[in-house]
């Protein structure tokens, strides 16, 4: 198998959570700023955005809270796994980003971390939280729409 062979993005964590609690409005791919202990912990596929966001400080982008256990072999020279870790956007998308997060009710939601040609990208979207009323109106669309691929399924098989 050569190399072009391969897929060009390979997952390691993502937030299915994301867009059940909030509306996704816009996406970003940035950079991650890793240690050398937390790639190879990602490239055994361990990462957790559970309780992961992203923050806007000063003229920096940072994801927080994002868990990356630590690599077994790394021995002393590990990293800790809650570290904060800087996200490396363009200055303009960090400043479009500061101005909409000061916003009423925006935020900076990680949806996946991945390696794309080698390199670790984390995809951040801009976020407004859904109200409860607003999470059972989707549970219903989703469920709907389930249904009538289902029977759309059955009506051919006849």
């Amino acid at each position: 198998m050569n190399k072009s062979a391969k897929p060009a993005e390979r997952i390691v964590a993502q937030n299915r959570a994301a867009s059940y609690d909030y509306h996704l409005l816009e996406s970003y791919e940035a950079g991650l700023v890793l240690l050398g202990t937390e790639v190879k912990s990602l490239r055994g596929g361990k990462a957790s955005l559970r309780e992961a966001y992203a923050v806007v400080r000063g003229r920096e982008a940072w994801l927080i809270n994002c868990h990356i256990p630590e690599y077994q072999p790394g021995g002393p020279f590990n990293h800790v796994p809650l570290r904060s870790r800087k996200l490396l956007l363009h200055s303009r998308e960090i400043e479009k980003l500061a101005g909409k997060t000061q916003e009423k009710g925006l935020t900076l939601v990680p949806l996946r971390i991945y390696f794309k040609d080698g390199v670790a990208k984390c995809e951040v979207a801009l976020a407004r939280g859904k109200k409860y009323h607003d999470r059972r109106e989707a549970e219903r669309a989703k469920e709907a729409k389930r249904e009538a691929r289902e029977a759309i399924y059955h009506s051919k098989r006849r």
